[in-house]
């Protein structure tokens, strides 16, 4: 299981770089990853139009998305010899959570709630970018979503590819 660790950290390293490529210009080149009246607020300015805004919302999505439903699992079932169901869902799931933690508290509470890496000048009086509602809906989405791509990619390998 320590190799579920590796996992996790590897995913995490992933989300982080994808993060730090989005702002690498300006915290606005990340504003896909916050709510609609900021990405109004940067649309207004004239910083980014609604269009690059959903390139790079979609550009940033395909690598972790890469990551987690084909590399992951891939590693858990043929380097690191998941055999059945309940142990590459077991291993998945500690990847995948080891990143949740990650995404919410070094990312979202400390990255985005505690640094200036990510304030948009103009847009401070919509702080809190990840307001409570939403920072909620994150965790008990993440809580359910994760352990059911776990749980589907894991009968999905067991059943037809391994």
């Amino acid at each position: 299981m320590i190799l579920a660790f590796i996992e996790g950290i590897l995913l995490s390293f992933t989300l982080l770089m994808i993060c730090v490529l989005s702002i690498k210009n300006g915290p606005a080149g990340g504003v896909h990853y916050y709510e609609k009246d900021v990405q109004d607020r940067v649309t207004e300015m004239g910083l980014l139009t609604e269009k690059e805004i959903k390139r790079n919302k979609s550009l940033s999505g395909i690598p972790f998305f890469v990551m987690m439903i084909i590399v992951c699992p891939v590693m858990v079932f043929f380097l690191n010899g998941a055999s059945d169901f309940p142990e590459g869902f077991l291993h998945l799931l500690i990847a995948y959570m080891i990143c949740n933690l990650f995404d919410r508290f070094f990312i979202d509470w400390y990255w985005v709630g505690h640094t200036k890496a990510w304030i948009i000048p103009g847009t401070e009086d919509l702080m809190p970018y990840i307001p409570k509602k939403v920072l909620i809906r994150k965790w008990v989405t993440s809580m359910i979503m994760y352990p059911a791509f776990a749980a589907l990619l894991s009968f999905v390998f067991t059943s037809f590819i391994v």
